[in-house]
């Protein structure tokens, strides 16, 4: 996989690790709820610091799972439920290494079809309808990665409106995003509207 160009936390070092570990990017996406997007996409930066290892699938999933909830709750914790995440994200790491040898990279790569890749994401828990649809638009606009139809599968995230992170490709994006999100609240409209 190419490296990324999502610009999320203006850390060029935690940004560098989503666009460059495909696990940090599933990781980071299934943090993206309830908190701010920076936090959500810093999380697995904290995680690889505090592990003292490279992320994992294998390693994560077989982390004693108290030990794991209580790495993900030191502070500053990487999320409001950390306890709750940190069985999700061992969830995650377990269904990678059981249906993916341990590289989540092949829920997407040479996928001709984007209904696959879509259900590929939908597996993976954590991964809802609309989380599914964003990392499409992820995958295709700031990684290349763009299977046969992924503008529908990822409908309407695949448009120009800066709707999600898949549109943060720079400071200006995360700024339109946020202003755009902000228009979509206050006239009772959600991000898919």
């Amino acid at each position: 996989m190419r490296p990324g160009t999502l610009w999320i936390t203006a850390d060029p070092e935690v940004d560098g690790l989503v666009n460059s570990d495909p696990l940090a990017l599933l990781i980071g996406m299934l943090l993206d709820q309830q908190i701010a997007i920076e936090l959500a996409f810093r999380g697995p930066h904290r995680l690889r610091e505090r592990m003292g290892v490279p992320l994992d699938a294998t390693t994560i999933a077989t982390w004693n799972p108290e030990d794991f909830a209580a790495l993900c709750a030191r502070r500053p914790a990487i999320h409001r439920f950390p306890a709750v995440m940190a069985g999700r994200i061992q969830e995650l790491c377990s269904h990678v290494a059981d249906e993916y040898g341990g590289r989540p990279e092949r829920i997407w790569q040479r996928r001709r079809s984007a209904e696959t890749v879509a259900a590929n994401l939908r597996a993976v828990p954590g991964f809802g309808d609309e989380k599914v649809r964003i990392f499409l638009a992820v995958l295709a606009k700031r990684f290349g990665v763009r299977p046969v139809g992924w503008e529908t599968a990822a409908a309407p995230f695949g448009d120009g409106l800066p709707r999600s992170v898949a549109d943060m490709g720079s400071a200006e994006d995360r700024l339109a995003v946020r202003a755009w999100k902000k228009a979509q609240k206050a006239a009772g409209k959600a991000k898919d509207d």
